[in-house]
């Protein structure tokens, strides 16, 4: 019997996953990514789960000031729960999304009120029956090899369209091990786009914009996570002594450094990593 999907995954991006699940049940927010602050917060008080709704608004138009003003057709890969689906939409451009997540092919097609068409499967095992204007990557490179993004999106677009790719990437090649350790590195995915015939016509890096969401997960996670898990902590301590050994074992065995990294994912960013989004044409003698 096959693996389940959640299986297959490695553990950074079961990790990853996890936290998008907290992240959307805190939120409540219709988006799955970052979000693009401007203006950048200068206190505490101007980071807010309100403010991050506008940050990740904002984002979506600027993805679209990034799309080519000939573009029709997108394939979103990787599209979450639709937001940036629905968004295009709205644009009047015409999206089909991709993921292998049956709970967000749900969320996706109420979210698109079926107006898009969701599918349901790797994007390395995607066989299109129209070729594309436009491939779409949101915050999902890091899930699929640098070379299987390169020919996937070479084999469904049109020769002359295009790619575009938002993401967190790694600028330090060294950094090799940690909660970011799957993204790629810069100059990895910029080589197998060039040699699958994609030339790079736009790029902006967008660092400082994204980094108040880490900033505001990390805050809220000190303030709620670690004080409602010690407080839980404390109450199976006073009820069942032995339970509460096991679990703190458990606790200092497999989670207590996720955590502590986790705390400094700000930190590990600013310094391993930076966040682009990038514009690929594919050539015209592509075919």
């Amino acid at each position: 019997m096959p693996k389940p999907q959640s299986e297959q995954l490695s553990s950074v991006n079961r990790y990853q996953n996890a936290a998008l699940n907290y992240y959307l049940q805190l939120t409540g927010s219709p988006y799955l990514h970052y979000g693009y602050w401007e203006p950048l917060p200068t206190s505490v008080a101007e980071r807010s789960l309100f403010k991050l709704q506008i940050a990740q608004e904002a984002y979506s138009k600027k993805l679209l000031n990034f799309i080519p003003p000939e573009t029709k057709t997108v394939l979103d890969v990787g599209c979450g729960i639709g937001g940036n689906a629905v968004f295009l939409l709205k644009q009047g451009l015409k999206v089909d999304g991709l993921a292998p997540d049956s709970f967000q092919k749900k969320k996706f097609l109420e979210a698109t009120e079926g107006k898009a068409i969701f599918h349901d499967m790797k994007f390395e095992d995607f066989t299109a029956t129209q070729a594309y204007d436009l491939v779409l990557l949101s915050e999902s490179s890091q899930y699929m090899a640098c070379g299987d993004i390169a020919q996937g999106a070479a084999k469904i677009l049109k020769p002359g369209s295009y790619l575009l790719l938002a993401d967190m990437l790694r600028s330090d090649g060294n950094y090799r091990e940690g909660i970011f350790s799957n993204c790629h590195v810069v100059e990895d995915l910029n080589k197998s786009l060039s040699q699958s015939g994609f030339t790079l016509i736009k790029q902006e890096d967008i660092s400082q914009q994204v980094a108040p969401t880490l900033d505001l997960a990390i805050e809220h996670f000190r303030q709620f996570g670690l004080s409602t898990g010690e407080y839980i902590g404390t109450l199976i301590k006073i009820a069942v002594p032995p339970l509460y050994a096991l679990l703190n074992w458990a606790y200092k065995r497999w989670l207590q450094k996720a955590i502590a990294e986790g705390l400094e994912a700000r930190n590990i960013f600013d310094k391993h990593l930076c966040y682009e989004i990038q514009l690929w044409q594919l050539s015209e003698g592509n075919q």
